[in-house]
C-alpha cells in the first residue's frame, strides 16, 4: 500500500524500494535495511509510521548504550 501517489516534495513518481538507513544515538551508529517509498525524481524517502517508531526505538537504545541485541560490523574512527 502506497502512502502517497506522488512525492510531497517535488510531485515526482514514487516507488517502493529496500533502502539502508543510518541511525545515530549518542556516540553509536546503526545501519538498518527497511522498505521505503522513494521518489524517482528527487530521491526523497517516505517511511511508514511503524518504521519511524522503530527508528526512534533504535536511537533510544543507541543513546543508552543498550546495544547487546545489535550485531557489531566494525569500528569507527575519527581522523583529526
Amino acid at each position: 500500500m502506497k502512502l502517497f501517489e506522488k512525492c510531497p516534495i517535488c510531485g515526482g513518481e514514487i516507488t517502493q524500494k529496500e533502502v539502508e538507513k543510518v541511525l545515530k544515538g549518542g556516540t553509536n551508529t546503526a545501519i538498518i535495511k527497511v522498505m521505503a517509498e522513494v521518489c524517482l525524481h528527487c530521491g526523497e524517502r517516505l517511511y511508514t509510521p511503524e518504521t519511524v517508531s522503530r527508528f526512534e526505538e533504535i536511537r533510544r537504545k543507541l543513546s543508552k548504550e543498550d546495544v547487546s541485541e545489535f550485531v557489531p560490523i566494525g569500528k569507527t574512527f575519527q581522523v583529526a
